[in-house]
C-alpha cells in the first residue's frame, strides 16, 4: 500500500478481522520493530477523564524545557495522524505510510494486532526512528491489559480522575475500574494520581504500596485560589517540591486545573535539571488541547464531555462562564455511554435555553427515536432533533444573538465532526 488513504482504510477495517491480543504478543512485536530497545524516557498516562489534557500539559512543559517529545494518544478528532506526533507536529502522511509498512511486514496474519495495538506499534516504530528524548503514552480504554502496558519500566505513571465509563469492559464499580487503571503501576516506578474519590484512591494507594512505588497524590488542598478571568484561569498549586502562586492556563475549563496539577507533579518526579519553575509556568500557559472547552469561533465552544463525569465538569464550567445572553447546546452521544444519566444532568442544571440534539456519523450513535424519548421528558427548555450535526449547528446559529453562547458537547465524534465542518466553512 503506497497511499495514505489505502493505509487508513486498512487500519479502519482491522476491527472486522482482528481481536485483542496478550501483552506478551504485543511486546514481542514491539521488540522486533524496535530492536528490543527504546532509548527515550517514557511517561505512561491512564485514567477515565483528562488523559489527553495531562499529556498535552506534560508535552508543553517538556518542550518549554528544550526537550523533544513523542506522544501517542487516542482517540483522534479529525485524522488518524493526530494520534502520533513529535513535539506539537503530527506524523506526516508519508511517514505514516512508512511506519505502517514497518509494522505490517512484522505481523503474522494468524495473530494480527487489534486496531489500537497496530497504531501503538506504528507510533513506537516512528519514535524508534526519530528518537525523541521523552515519549508520552496515553492508554486507550483501561490500563492493565492496554497495549501500551507492554512498556516495562516507564519513568513515571500518571492516573487521572477515575469515573464511570466503559463499564462493560472495566467493571461496574469505581473500585473495579480503578483496579484496571492501576494495572499500569510498575514495581518501584513513581505514580502520580488524583485524590478525588475515596473508593478509587484506596485502590490506587494499595496497588502502589504492593508495587513499592512512591506515590504523589494531588487533592483539593493542593489546588488553591482558582480564578476564572476573561479567557483564562489562574490558580495556586502547592506540591512537595514547589509552592506555585498564580499559575496561568489559557482556557476557561475549570477541570483543567486538576489536569495541569497532575502534569506539574509528574514533571517534578522526573527530576530533570532542564525542567525549571519558569519552563513549567510557560509550558502550562502555552499548552493547547483541541476539543476541551475550545472556543472554535467567537461564542462557540467545543467540549469533549463524553461521559457522566465529563458532563458534570463541563456544566461546572458553564455555570461560571459569565454569559449575559442565552446559552444553547448542541448534543450528540454514542450508545455505549450512560447517556440517560448524562442527559438528566444537563436538564437538571437549568443552564441552557434550548438544545439541538443530533445523530452522529457513526453506527455507535444513539438513535433519534431513543434521544426523542429521553429528551422528550424535558419541559425546562426547548429541544429540537436533527439527523445531522450540520443541520443542528445551523439551526442554533440562526437563533444566536451577539451575547449568546453555543456549546457543543456529548461525544468526541461530534467534536471531530464539528471541527471538520467549521474548517470547511
Amino acid at each position: 500500500m503506497k497511499s495514505y488513504e489505502d493505509v487508513e482504510k486498512y487500519i479502519l477495517d482491522i476491527p472486522k478481522f482482528a481481536g485483542k491480543h496478550t501483552l506478551k504478543d504485543t511486546k514481542e512485536l514491539l521488540d522486533q520493530i524496535s530492536g528490543g530497545r527504546i532509548k527515550s524516557r517514557i511517561i505512561h498516562v491512564a485514567g477515565t477523564n483528562g488523559k489527553g489534557s495531562v499529556c498535552a500539559y506534560l508535552r508543553s512543559i517538556l518542550m518549554e524545557s528544550r526537550y523533544s517529545v513523542g506522544m501517542f494518544i487516542s482517540p483522534h478528532l479529525e485524522t488518524m495522524r493526530e494520534r502520533i506526533s513529535i513535539n506539537d507536529v503530527m506524523i506526516s502522511k508519508e511517514e505514516f505510510v512508512s511506519c505502517f509498512g514497518r509494522v505490517i511486514e512484522t505481523v503474522d496474519s494468524k495473530n494480527h494486532p487489534s486496531f489500537f495495538e497496530f497504531l501503538f506499534l506504528m507510533a513506537m516504530a516512528y519514535f524508534k526512528v526519530k528518537e525523541p528524548e521523552y515519549i508520552i503514552l496515553e492508554t486507550g480504554m483501561g490500563g492493565r491489559l492496554d497495549a501500551t502496558n507492554c512498556i516495562e519500566k516507564p519513568e513515571v505513571c500518571v492516573i487521572t480522575e477515575i469515573g464511570y465509563d466503559h463499564m462493560q469492559y472495566l467493571g461496574n464499580s469505581l473500585s473495579k475500574i480503578a483496579a484496571e487503571k492501576a494495572g499500569i503501576i510498575k514495581k518501584g516506578v513513581p505514580v502520580v494520581f488524583m485524590d478525588k474519590r475515596a473508593e478509587s484512591t484506596k485502590v490506587l494507594t494499595e496497588y502502589a504500596k504492593k508495587a513499592q512505588s512512591p506515590t504523589i497524590i494531588i487533592g483539593k488542598n493542593n489546588i488553591l485560589n482558582v480564578n476564572i478571568n476573561n479567557k483564562s484561569i489562574d490558580f495556586s498549586l502547592h506540591t512537595g517540591y514547589y509552592n506555585y502562586v498564580s499559575l496561568l492556563l489559557d482556557t476557561v475549563a475549570l477541570y483543567q486545573t486538576e489536569n495541569a496539577a497532575l502534569a506539574v507533579a509528574a514533571s517534578e518526579v522526573l527530576q530533570d535539571a532542564g525542567i525549571t519553575e519558569d519552563s513549567v509556568r510557560k509550558g502550562l500557559w502555552s499548552a493547547q488541547w483541541p476539543g476541551r472547552m475550545e472556543e472554535a469561533m467567537p461564542g462557540i465552544y467545543l467540549d469533549g464531555a463524553h461521559n457522566e463525569d465529563g458532563i458534570e465538569a463541563f456544566l461546572h464550567t458553564v455555570e461560571r462562564d459569565g454569559c449575559r445572553g442565552k446559552r444553547f447546546l448542541l448534543f450528540g452521544v454514542v450508545r455505549d455511554k450512560r447517556y440517560d444519566f448524562m442527559i438528566q444532568k444537563i436538564i437538571k442544571s437549568g443552564l441552557f435555553d434550548q438544545a439541538a440534539v443530533t445523530l452522529l456519523e457513526t453506527d455507535r450513535s444513539v438513535s433519534i427515536e431513543e434521544l426523542k424519548t429521553i429528551w422528550g421528558q424535558c419541559t425546562e427548555m426547548i429541544c429540537s432533533f436533527h439527523i445531522g450535526a450540520e443541520e443542528a449547528y445551523h439551526h442554533l446559529l440562526s437563533l444566536k444573538g451577539n451575547e449568546d453562547v453555543i456549546y457543543i458537547a456529548g461525544s468526541m465524534y461530534l467534536i471531530g465532526q464539528m471541527k471538520s465542518l467549521m474548517r470547511r466553512k
